[in-house]
C-alpha cells in the first residue's frame, strides 16, 4: 500500500493551532488542502493565518515565491461539512472530548468516499472507541502529530482494535510522504510516548514533593546531567500545567487508576492555582516582569581528596576512574567482588545511586547517574544526617576537581536522574511486552517527539542489562506500593541469557 497521490485532496477538521499545523504540513507536501470548523468564519481566519506562516518561510528563505503561491492556491476554506466528500484523507483535529470526535466521524462516513481514510489526531482518547461509533471503522487510524506540527518530525500512526493494516499503512506511508518521521503503534493508552514520558515528570515531582530538592536544582540536574534538553518543571510550565496534568490524568485513568502514572498533588495544587506556566506568567517558576529566576543549588567549593579507593567495577560510571586520574588524584584499586564503589580518606563510600538510601549505611554518600560523565557540567550528591560532614566535603571536591558544578540533595533513593531513566526503561520494555510497539519505534519516537538525548533501549544498553531492575527492586523494597515494582519484561530482560556471551549479566 503507497502513500496518497499528491492530487487526492486532504481536508483538515478543526482549525486551532494543531489544525492549522497539520493542514500546512499536507498542504506543504503538495496536496490540494480543505479546512473546515463548525465554528463560523474560523476556517477563513485559519487560511489567512496559514498564508502568513508561508510568507514568513519565503521570507527565510525556506520556501520559494512560486511554492507558496501555488500552495495558497491549493488551500480552500470548506463552509460545510459536506464540501469534504471529494477527499481521500480527513484528519480531525476538535475539541478532546469523545461524543463530540465520534459524531464527527459518523457524520464523515455519511459524506466521504468508502475508500476515504479516516484520522484523529488525538493525544489522550482510545483509537478504538472514537473509530467504534463508524459503519466501517478499518478505515480509521490515529494519526498524531506533535506541536508545532510543521517543525516537529515525529509521527505516531495509531492502530485501534479494528483498524485494518492497509489503512495503517497508507496512513505511514502518507505521513513519511509528507517529509514526517512515523512510527507504528497500538492502541494504548499515552500511545508511545505520553505512555512512556510519564516517568520524567513524575520522577522529579516526587523528589519535590518529599523535599529532596527545589525545581531549579532539579531541572538543572536533568539537563547538566541527564542531558535533557529541559528540565521538568521548565517544560511542563512551557507545555502549560493543565495540558500535562490532564494527559498524566488520562493515561492514569485509562489504565485503572495504574500507580505507576498516579497524578501529583503538587502539580493539581498549581492548576487548581490558575498557575498554569508560561501562558499565565506563573508556574513552578514565575515569568512576570522583572522576576527573578531561582538558582539551582550549587555546593561552596571544597578540598579534594589526595587519593580515593576504587572496590570493584563503577559499572556505568567506569570512566570517572580516568577522569579522576588526570585530574592529579590518585586511584588505588582493590578486587571486590561486591565493591562498586569509591573510599574516600574520611573512610566514607561514594556510591553511584542505586535505590538504595544514604541513611541505611555508614557515612554514604549516592552520586546520580551521568549521561556522559565527562560532558556533564554538574553533578547531585545525596547524603543523610548520619553521613559526616568531612565525607561530603571530600564527595563535593572530587567532582568539583573534575570541573563539575555540585548540588546536594536530600537523602533521596535513586535520586533524579537514575530513578527517571530507571522507570522510562521500565515502561519501555513493557510497552513492547505488550505489542504497544518494537524497540526501534520506541527509541525513535522518545529521541523526536520529546528530545531524549537517548531511546530507552539504547540507554538501556549503555547501562548495562541488569541495571534498570537492580534500582528499581531496590526502590520498591522500600516503597512497595507498586510505583517502581519493575515489570515482568523488564525482569525477563535482567535475567535473560545473552547468547552471544553465554551468560547472564
Amino acid at each position: 500500500m503507497t502513500a496518497l497521490d499528491l492530487s487526492s485532496p486532504v481536508a483538515v477538521v478543526g482549525t486551532g493551532t494543531m489544525g492549522q499545523g497539520i493542514a500546512q504540513v499536507a498542504l506543504v507536501a503538495g496536496h490540494p488542502v480543505r479546512l473546515h470548523d463548525a465554528v463560523p468564519g474560523r476556517a477563513r481566519e485559519a487560511a489567512a493565518a496559514i498564508g502568513a506562516r508561508l510568507d514568513r518561510l519565503v521570507e527565510k528563505g525556506r520556501m520559494t515565491a512560486a511554492d507558496r503561491d501555488a500552495a495558497r492556491a491549493r488551500l480552500t476554506p470548506a463552509d460545510g461539512i459536506a464540501d469534504l466528500a471529494d477527499c481521500a484523507l480527513v484528519v480531525e483535529a476538535v475539541l478532546e472530548r469523545l461524543d463530540v470526535k465520534q459524531d464527527l466521524f459518523r457524520e464523515l462516513e455519511d459524506i466521504v468516499a468508502d475508500d476515504c481514510l479516516l484520522a484523529t489526531n488525538t493525544s489522550s482518547l482510545s483509537v478504538t472507541a472514537i473509530g467504534g461509533a463508524l459503519r466501517h471503522p478499518g478505515r480509521f487510524v490515529g494519526l498524531h502529530f506533535f506541536n508545532p506540527a510543521p517543525l516537529l518530525p515525529l509521527v505516531e500512526v495509531v492502530s485501534g482494535f479494528a483498524t485494518d493494516v492497509t489503512s495503517a499503512t497508507r496512513a505511514y506511508e502518507t505521513a513519511r510522504a509528507w517529509g514526517k518521521t512515523p512510527v507504528a503503534c497500538a492502541d494504548t493508552p499515552g500511545f508511545i510516548v505520553n505512555r512512556i514520558a510519564r516517568p520524567f515528570y513524575a520522577e522529579a515531582f516526587a523528589v519535590y514533593e518529599t523535599q529532596g530538592a527545589d525545581p531549579a536544582t532539579i531541572d538543572a540536574v536533568l539537563r547538566e546531567s541527564g542531558g535533557f534538553r529541559m528540565g521538568a518543571f521548565e517544560l511542563t510550565d512551557l507545555i502549560g500545567q493543565d495540558v500535562n496534568e490532564s494527559v498524566t490524568h488520562s493515561v492514569w485513568q485509562s489504565f485503572f487508576q495504574d500507580v505507576r502514572f498516579t497524578p501529583s498533588l503538587a502539580q493539581r495544587r498549581l492548576v487548581e492555582s490558575g498557575r498554569l506556566g508560561r501562558k499565565t506568567g506563573q508556574g513552578w517558576y514565575d515569568y512576570r516582569e522583572g522576576a527573578e529566576r531561582p538558582e539551582p543549588h550549587t555546593a561552596e567549593p571544597a578540598e579534594a581528596p589526595a587519593y580515593v579507593v576504587a572496590e570493584g567495577d563503577l559499572g556505568p560510571a567506569g570512566e570517572l576512574l580516568a577522569m579522576i586520574r588526570e585530574a592529579g588524584v590518585q586511584v588505588r584499586e582493590e578486587d571486590e567482588d561486591n565493591g562498586t564503589r569509591l573510599v574516600l580518606p574520611s573512610g566514607g563510600q561514594l556510591v553511584l545511586a542505586d535505590g538504595q538510601t544514604s541513611v541505611e549505611f555508614r557515612d554514604v554518600v549516592y552520586f546520580d547517574l551521568a549521561l556522559d560523565y565527562r560532558g556533564a557540567t554538574r553533578i547531585a550528591l545525596s547524603a543523610s544526617q548520619d553521613t559526616s560532614p568531612r565525607t561530603l566535603a571530600e564527595a563535593t571536591g572530587l567532582f568539583q576537581a573534575l570541573g563539575k558544578k555540585v548540588s546536594v540533595i536530600g537523602d533521596v533513593p535513586g535520586m533524579i536522574v537514575a530513578r527517571a531513566v530507571a522507570r522510562i526503561i521500565d515502561l519501555a520494555y513493557d510497552a513492547v511486552a505488550k505489542g504497544v510497539a518494537t524497540e526501534e519505534d520506541i527509541d525513535t519516537a522518545m529521541r523526536l517527539g520529546v528530545n531524549y538525548p537517548l531511546g530507552p533501549f539504547e540507554w538501556s544498553r549503555r547501562l548495562g542489562r541488569g541495571w534498570a531492575y537492580a534500582l528499581l527492586d531496590d526502590l520498591h523494597l522500600r516503597d512497595p506500593s507498586g510505583r517502581y515494582a519493575p515489570s515482568l519484561a523488564l525482569y525477563r530482560h535482567a535475567y535473560a541469557t545473552d547468547k552471544r556471551e553465554g551468560s547472564t549479566s
